[in-house]
């Protein structure tokens, strides 16, 4: 393992520096990209993954290792190809996490931190779950099975996320266009962050946008209608705490109160966030044919 370093800490200078860049950029463009109370939030609750990402990995690595260790169908040796194999199957594994992070409620509690600014910035990039690190690793787990080491797939993952933070910015419009087929960008990540009913759930990808488009689930954005950040009902805190685990409280009261089957209340875990038992909730798709129909597309 030691010859597989965590880059994640070595890029923390670089974000800083890519932050303070992105703020002098918008200062002089005029356009007020930062709020302070907002990016600290967004600051304390990156280090707070950090911290807590040092225990998440020992339950990573456990469970990686014993299927590595026990199970593998294959050994894929640690050459150049193979992490290019490793690139597309981790990014892969990422779209679909993401994908069931937006579509499962249990999921979500963990992964609406990330959607819960208001604001769209590098420091956004840094707002990550405190939760997520110590059961999302189970989209990641067919890949020691398939014989790919566990420490060559949490490098891999890091990477993933760097590639992922220079995304959040406003200051970077439209890249050229085979980039913009191919790749996930800052306009097709912009689209991912809305709020308005076309933009939810839609561009999960993680490094290459082909998974949203082989998948149905890729919305370019539009000029006409300009990305609204933020979460359907926003949280309206910018104390850490409660935007770690305000959704995980409201899952557990909607799940152990009132009157309602069991399978219902398995549902609510289970079930799109927005989706109710007595089917007056909605859910992102009824949202987004709502909004097609009221504008005639």
């Amino acid at each position: 393992m030691t010859e597989f370093p965590n880059i994640i800490l070595y890029a923390i200078p670089l974000f800083v520096l890519a932050m303070l860049l992105e703020i002098y950029v918008t200062i002089r463009q005029g356009v007020k990209g930062y709020e302070v109370k907002d990016s600290l939030s967004s600051i304390a609750m990156g280090l707070g993954n950090v911290f807590l990402g040092f225990l998440s990995k020992v339950v990573v690595l456990f469970f990686f290792f014993y299927i590595y260790d026990n199970f593998r169908l294959f050994t894929i040796p640690v050459v150049w190809w193979s992490f290019v194999l490793l690139l597309f199957a981790d990014d892969f594994a990422y779209y679909w996490f993401h994908r069931i992070s937006h579509e499962c409620r249990i999921f979500w509690a963990s992964h609406i931190v990330h959607h819960s600014s208001r604001h769209y910035n590098l420091s956004t990039a840094l707002r990550q779950t405190w939760s997520g690190g110590f059961y999302t690793f189970v989209f990641w787990l067919w890949l020691p099975l398939m014989g790919f080491h566990p420490g060559m797939i949490l490098l891999q993952m890091s990477i993933s996320l760097i590639y992922q933070f220079w995304i959040h910015t406003e200051t970077i419009d439209k890249l050229p266009k085979w980039f913009e087929t191919i790749m996930n960008t800052p306009s097709h990540h912009r689209v991912h962050h809305g709020s308005n009913p076309l933009y939810l759930d839609r561009n999960h990808a993680g490094i290459f946008i082909i998974w949203d488009k082989l998948f149905k689930t890729f919305q370019p954005e539009l000029k006409k209608e300009k990305v609204v950040y933020g979460l359907t009902v926003n949280i309206n805190t910018y104390n850490p705490i409660k935007i770690a685990f305000l959704e995980w409280i409201d899952v557990f009261k909607t799940v152990f109160s009132g009157k309602k089957s069991l399978s219902s209340r398995l549902k609510y875990l289970i079930k799109p966030p927005g989706w109710k038992h007595d089917g007056m909730g909605k859910v992102s798709d009824d949202l987004r044919n709502d909004w097609l129909k009221e504008n005639d597309l």
